[in-house]
């Protein structure tokens, strides 16, 4: 199980998984394209201090369970690493540049589910132990 992050001023547990899909489903993540793509969704990875538990680079699509920090909104990684991938793959194999010629590599949005160890149950315990205050008063509810 993975530890908690920690930052100047958080401790934090973000996990994502998250599922991206080349443009039409074309399966052109293979071979050399594949391990480089690989490699610049670690690179990417790597700047924005964004740990990659699990992923896969299949042949039409990017799976990714990652921890990512606070600062980072998800919608900002999935641009960044969408963008930067599709930029340099273009640029370096001349066959996706045909067949992308309109420079649009990934197909439009993706997938992502929050990934966690907790339940319904343990956090309503959780929230229900602090409903109260030691004096008898009750904390603010928010509902």
């Amino acid at each position: 199980m993975q530890q908690a992050r920690t930052g100047s001023h958080s401790v934090h547990k973000l996990q994502v998984h998250i599922v991206w899909s080349t443009k039409y489903r074309y399966q052109v993540l293979t071979g050399d394209v594949q391990v480089r793509c690989r490699d610049l969704l670690r690179q990417t990875c790597n700047v924005l201090d964004v740990q990659i538990l699990k992923g896969v680079v299949s042949k039409d699509h990017i799976h990714l369970h990652v921890s990512y920090p606070p600062s980072l909104s998800l919608s900002e990684l999935v641009r960044r690493l969408k963008g930067r991938s599709a930029k340099l793959l273009l640029q370096e194999f001349s066959e996706l540049k045909r067949r992308y010629w309109g420079g649009h590599f990934w197909g439009i949005g993706y997938g992502a589910w929050s990934v966690g160890n907790i339940t319904d149950e343990v956090l309503e315990a959780y929230l229900n132990h602090h409903k109260e205050k030691p004096n008898g008063e009750e904390n603010f509810i928010l509902e």
